[in-house]
C-alpha cells in the first residue's frame, strides 16, 4: 500500500558522542555527500550542522552536534552548550560510542546529560569494522545497555557503511508522523560559503596534522560567481600565533598552496564549477576566548538559546 502523505513520518534527529567518535562520518554517509568535516584530530565540528535525508518513508533532518567534552575555553564553552542544548529539541538522539567496555567519564558524562531527555534513545556502537572478532560486539553491548535507558542498541560501521541502512529504518519508526520541513532535493541548511569555509579548514588541520592547535578558524571574504560559471572565492585562515602562521604559510608557501588545491578540489565537486580560490593567514591572538571575534567567525553564543 503507498503510504499518504499525510502518513509520511518527519522528525529531527541529533548525533551526539564524545569528539572524533565519527558523527560527522556517519552523517556524511547517511546523507551520501560530504557536508560535515572530518579529520583525526577531535573536536572539529563546532556548530550544529542540519542534513536533510528524505525518501519514500518520509524525512530526517540530522544534526550533528560538537562533542560533548570539557570546556577549556569560551570556544570550548560554546560548543558543549551547543551539544547540550540540541538535545531538548529533537525527535530522536542517536549517541555513538567506540567499541569498547570501558566506560570513562566522557561517556558517563554524557549518559548523565541524557536522563533528563523525553526522546528516545538508540545507541550506535561505531567501528565495528576494527573488530577481529564479530563476537566482541556482545561484550560492548553489555557493558552499555544499563547506563542508560536504549530504545535500540545498533552495531554499525560509519566509515564502511554496514548497519547504517538499519540504523534508518529504526529511526523512521521512533520519528512522529508529520509534513516534510525541507524540499526533496535539499541536503542541508548551510550556506554554501560556510560549507566552504569549512572544507578549507577540514583541510588545513589534515594537512597540518599535529603542528596547529585547533586555534583556527575560516572566514570567507568574498565568494562570486563569474558569468563563465567559474567561481571567485577569498578566504582567510584565522589562527592565534605569528609561529603558527608561519606554519600554516609554509616554506615558499608551500603549505598554504597544498591547503588550497585540496580545498580547492572539494568546493568544485560541491558546486559543480570551477574554482578561483585565494587564501591568506592572519593572527589573531586568543581569538578562541574572545566572543567578538567567536561571533565574526560564526561561533554565537546568542545562537545556542
Amino acid at each position: 500500500m503507498e503510504i499518504g502523505k499525510e502518513e509520511k513520518k518527519s522528525g529531527f534527529v541529533t548525533l551526539i558522542g564524545r569528539p572524533n567518535v565519527g558523527k560527522s562520518t556517519l552523517m556524511n554517509h547517511l546523507i551520501g555527500q560530504k557536508i560535515a568535516i572530518t579529520s583525526s584530530k577531535p573536536q572539529t565540528t563546532r556548530n550544529k550542522i542540519r542534513t536533510v535525508y528524505t525518501d519514500e518513508r518520509g524525512q530526517i533532518v540530522f544534526v550533528d552536534t560538537p562533542g560533548i567534552h570539557k570546556a577549556k575555553n569560551k570556544l570550548g564553552q560554546y560548543m558543549v552548550e551547543v551539544a547540550e542544548h540540541t538535545l531538548q529539541d529533537v525527535d530522536a538522539i542517536v549517541w555513538l560510542v567506540e567499541p569498547t567496555t570501558f566506560i570513562g567519564a566522557g561517556e558517563r558524562h554524557i549518559a548523565q546529560q541524557l536522563q533528563t531527555v523525553k526522546a528516545p534513545i538508540l545507541l550506535a556502537i561505531n567501528k565495528v569494522d576494527t573488530l577481529k572478532d564479530p563476537d566482541e560486539i556482545l561484550a560492548f553491548i553489555a557493558a552499555y545497555k544499563d547506563i542508560c535507558s536504549f530504545a535500540e542498541i545498533v552495531p554499525l560501521s560509519a566509515l564502511k557503511g554496514k548497519n547504517t541502512e538499519l540504523l534508518l529504518e529504526l529511526l523512521f519508526q521512533y520519528i512522529p508522523q508529520g509534513p516534510q520541513f525541507y524540499d526533496e532535493d535539499t541536503v542541508t541548511d548551510q550556506p554554501m560559503r560556510q560549507i566552504a569555509a569549512e572544507l578549507i579548514r577540514e583541510k588545513a588541520l589534515r594537512r597540518l596534522d599535529d603542528e596547529i592547535p585547533h586555534g583556527i578558524a575560516v572566514t570567507i571574504e568574498k565568494m562570486k560567481a563569474r558569468k563563465d560559471g567559474l567561481y571567485d572565492i577569498e578566504a582567510s585562515i584565522i589562527c592565534e600565533r605569528d609561529s603558527h602562521k608561519k606554519i600554516i604559510i609554509g616554506k615558499g608557501g608551500s603549505m598554504l598552496k597544498r591547503i588550497g588545491t585540496d580545498a580547492r578540489k572539494e568546493i568544485e565537486d560541491m558546486l559543480e564549477s570551477r574554482v578561483n580560490l585565494k587564501l591568506w593567514v592572519k593572527v589573531r591572538k586568543e581569538w578562541r576566548d574572545s566572543e567578538l571575534y567567536m561571533k565574526n567567525y560564526g561561533y554565537d553564543v546568542k545562537d545556542v538559546k
